[in-house]
């Protein structure tokens, strides 16, 4: 979930800005306190067997407790008094002050973010300070490429190094004081007001160091350019290993949590490479330059003549050897001739003048490295990508799962890779954390952990189902509750499908799971005139073929795609199918056909039409602790957001709620749109301007109410996906506010009973074996020493790694009045990575989380290839959020959309 491009989520929240400035004539904003706050941990599990377990924290010990934090604002500005934005350049700046003005500042170190703040142990001499600070850069005059309106260099003379000063401004001025004790007293379990600010202050020490070593920062990971660290994953993309590391306060003390992490750069090189790299191109004559154009903007090349570095802000209009530009004229004793210019080309200017050879990029574009209204063109094979340029946009199923196998790494290498590091980068030495008495050992944190036992199953004719190492099978068993299909078809979009065969193997697979299925109504292969035409026109034409050939809308309809990862009819289909025609459908693209295949396909069709492949042996007897005796609700929350960079899609929340009461194996989804890139959910309760609720909650409580016997939910057990610490406030009072007024709105006084707990996977921390190389075996639990001093929060490695390090899901508690055991919490939560229909193996997080991330992915693809604006009635339908109107999506079908379609 991953969410596309998140490596390394979350981070430490900004520190506090000096308090703004309130006009006479304006009244402050009254904000309310948060009504409820963050539980504590009420105990420990003892459930389990015990287990050795080394994880990736490393003991921190500070001696000087008492030392304070001088948080300054740093402001640079330029010579025309333009603020320096540039991160790079500040550094420099900041680095160039700190050798320039040591005594001004009374040689006291300090660590910079690279942006407004700057942190020192101890006061400067005054709190508002100001300096003038001069750089100077190496440059060679025009550095031999040409501009639109030339210079008297370009006379065909090598250009001589010279140096530029450049003078900036900076102002330091009095922030805040950060106690460094406010971390010790969270971590005896006082509510520290400090702690994530003093937190983020040795993060940004750290950040500093790998500033300081050439080192790419993205976020609290850092990345160096050693081509031993890169991985080529295609199309003009690398990835690139490095390593996260973060302060974290835990029952065992203050840790160094670190870890290896990956971001995604551009392949550096030369230009051309990267460009038939990226376009899959064989040769340069076949690159489309209206692409590149727009893929090359703001890239950073150097240059193979003048070693000099610029910034890419288009291309030229015409090739290198049809580019003109006015050269200026040079008399023969080197002045200039009165200012008289001579039109030359591009590709003459550096093969003549500078007695370059070109040899492939006479007819190609230049790279225009100047500025809007003064152009400056550099042939294309001149030029090369500097290393450490990140790569944000989206990666391909290729890409993605090219990176996956070859980053990943077995439990005893990562071991290995993290201390080495550790060792080599030496933070003790850093003379801030020095100042600090700050100390960290160079071993892995050995910690306790207990394996929960496997939930024993139920599936067809009541036979018990034992998992072993997390995962069973169906073979030579039946599916709990089959479905019967009596009238479905096969439509194929790919001619190397055999149909046929396919129907038949699936008809004796079903038979073998108790599935009774009959022969297809009709094979319908789309009609090879439109396999040239859209994605959309497409799919009518196959509806168009459905329509005439079937008696009347089959229960379900088997779709064969030509790709088996994001085919571009998928989103169509799924639209066609489920919202305007409310037709179950699975759809495949079968590479062989086996029955371990057709088994798997056969359990999410079960699912999608009403039937349940096993269930947990206490929920088939109805034996689940504080659910059994008291109507239970369970919720599964996400939110998928739009590709990196797009802004003008808009954000998709999703919430499953369970059903049938008391079973907690069966979910329906609701999904709404919301304004692009915000991660709480907006719609759990939406008043419409006739006094009617329109929003999520309504629906599942609705649901659960008609498929529970009548029985209202007492209790509600709410996963939230996909927020950080710093938002978990804003679930608890924002997102938990909304689902009671939802609950109100029907009428309801007694509002249920809210466990609420937030459900992670984009974290650092990893567990090992002591005892052996491989991955901790499914069911483990940490509830100790790396888990949070006072928060109530423990990681669960429910599923089975079989590749590469497992990561375990890290489950906050931020609610409970149902007031569940730990034991019982986290049993609940362990059967619940056992309860997914789509699969015979435990996942690695509950699942109603895994349903509520499938609904907003499916839903998402309805509006990937068409115009979003228009629902399936063809009226426009957008609803606003502020300013901005957000679309809405097309709602399902009344005929599917109690069913489990995402599965």
């Amino acid at each position: 979930m991953e969410k596309a491009g998140n490596e390394e989520a979350g981070g430490s929240p900004p520190l506090p800005s000096p308090p703004p400035v309130v006009l006479p004539n304006l009244k402050p904003e009254q904000v309310d306190p948060p009504k409820r706050s963050i539980i504590s941990r009420r105990g420990f599990g003892s459930a389990g067997r015990h287990i050795s377990l080394l994880t990736n924290h490393f003991k921190v010990s500070v001696k000087c407790p008492d030392e304070i934090f001088y948080q300054y604002s740093v402001s640079i500005s330029s010579e025309d008094k333009r603020a320096v934005e540039s991160k790079g350049i500040g550094r420099k700046v900041v680095d160039k002050l700190y050798q320039t003005y040591s005594s001004e500042l009374a040689g006291k170190k300090f660590a910079y973010d690279g942006e407004k703040s700057l942190y020192t142990v101890g006061p400067l001499p005054q709190n508002n300070l100001e300096f003038t600070v001069v750089l100077e850069d190496s440059f060679a005059k025009r550095s031999g490429s040409p501009s639109h309106h030339g210079s008297p260099s370009e006379s065909g003379k090598r250009s001589k190094r010279s140096f530029q000063s450049k003078t900036f401004k900076v102002e330091i001025s009095y922030a805040a004081k950060i106690p460094l004790k406010s971390i010790s007293l969270a971590l005896q379990g006082s509510p520290a007001e400090n702690i994530q600010d003093a937190l983020r202050v040795l993060d940004i020490i750290l950040r500093q160091q790998a500033a300081n070593r050439g080192c790419l920062l993205v976020r609290q990971s850092f990345f160096h350019d050693d081509s031993r660290n890169f991985t080529d994953v295609g199309g003009g993309v690398t990835g690139c290993r490095g390593f996260h590391s973060s302060f974290r306060p835990t029952q065992g003390g203050l840790s160094l949590n670190m870890d290896v992490s990956t971001t995604m750069i551009l392949t550096p090189g030369p230009v051309i490479d990267f460009l038939l790299a990226n376009q899959n191109a064989r040769e340069p004559r076949f690159i489309d330059w209206v692409k590149a154009k727009k893929m090359l903007k703001n890239m950073r090349v150097k240059t193979r003549h003048s070693n000099m570095e610029f910034k890419i802000i288009g291309l030229s209009e015409k090739p290198c050897n049809q580019q003109f530009f006015p050269l200026k004229v040079k008399s023969s004793d080197g002045a200039l001739d009165g200012g008289q210019t001579t039109e030359i080309t591009v590709y003459d200017y550096f093969t003549k003048h500078r007695n370059i050879e070109l040899t492939y990029s006479a007819y190609m574009p230049c790279l225009d490295v100047g500025k809007p209204k003064r152009p400056n063109y550099l042939p294309l094979e001149l030029c090369s990508l500097v290393p450490l340029q990140r790569y944000t946009k989206a990666l391909s199923s290729m890409q993605r799962a090219s990176l996956v196998e070859k980053s990943r790494q077995k439990p005893q290498e990562r071991i290995r890779v993290v201390t080495d590091a550790l060792k080599t980068y030496r933070y003790d030495d850093d003379p801030i954390l020095a100042t600090c008495g700050i100390s960290i050992e160079k071993q892995l944190t050995q910690v306790d952990g207990r394996v929960l036992e496997a939930p024993k199953l139920k599936v067809g004719n009541s036979e018990d189902c034992f998992p072993r190492n997390g995962r069973w099978n169906f073979n030579n068993k039946k599916l709990l509750t089959p479905t019967r299909i009596d009238r479905w078809a096969v439509v194929n979009f790919s001619a190397r499908c055999d149909t046929s065969h396919l129907s038949r193997e699936l008809i004796n697979c079903g038979r073998n799971k108790g599935i009774h299925i009959e022969r297809p109504h009709t094979l319908i292969e789309e009609d090879p005139q439109y396999r040239r035409a859209s994605p959309l026109v497409r799919v009518e034409k196959m509806f168009e073929q459905i329509l005439g050939k079937l008696p009347g809308p089959p229960q379900f309809l088997l779709c064969v795609l030509p790709e088996r990862k994001n085919s571009d009819i998928y989103g169509p289909w799924k639209k066609k199918s489920l919202s305007d025609f409310g037709i179950a459908t699975q759809c495949i693209s079968p590479s062989k056909i086996n029955d371990q295949y057709l088994t798997n396909v056969l359990l999410k069709i079960n699912s999608k039409l009403g039937g349940t492949n096993s269930l947990l042996a206490i929920e088939h007897s109805s034996c689940i602790p504080l659910i059994k005796d008291t109507p239970t609700m369970i919720l599964g929350m996400d939110v998928s957001h739009g590709s990196p960079g797009r802004s003008d899609i808009p954000s998709i929340a999703a919430v499953v709620g369970s059903r049938s009461w008391p079973l907690i194996s069966r979910y329906r989804a609701a999904v709404r749109t919301q304004s692009s890139k915000v991660e709480m959910i907006e719609s759990l309760f939406k008043p419409l301007a006739n006094g009617k609720d329109d929003g999520i909650m309504r629906e599942l409580l609705l649901d659960f109410y008609h498929t529970s016997n009548g029985r209202k939910p007492a209790q509600i057990i709410v996963f939230r996906d996909g927020v950080s610490e710093s938002q978990f406030n804003q679930v608890l009072n924002n997102e938990l506010d909304q689902m009671i007024k939802a609950y109100e709105h029907l009428g309801e006084v007694n509002v249920p009973k809210f466990t609420v707990i937030v459900a992670q996977k984009n974290h650092h921390t990893k567990l090992f074996q002591t005892g052996g190389p491989e991955n901790v075996p499914p069911g483990t639990v940490v509830d100790t020493k790396v888990v949070h001093p006072r928060n109530y929060d423990f990681y669960m490695c429910a599923h089975a790694g079989m590749i590469g390090t497992s990561r375990p899901a890290h489950y906050h508690v931020l609610l409970d009045e149902i007031g569940f055991s730990p034991d019982d919490l986290q049993s609940l939560i362990h059967s619940l990575s056992y309860v997914y229909q789509r699969s015979t193996t435990a996942i690695s997080i509950v699942a109603p989380v895994c349903y509520a991330h499938l609904a907003a992915q499916q839903m998402g693809q309805f509006i990937k290839f068409e115009d979003f604006s228009e629902t399936s009635s063809g009226q426009k339908s957008l609803t606003s959020v502020g300013s901005v109107p957000v679309p809405e999506l097309p709602r399902l079908h009344e005929n599917v959309e109690g069913s489990m379609f995402f599965c």
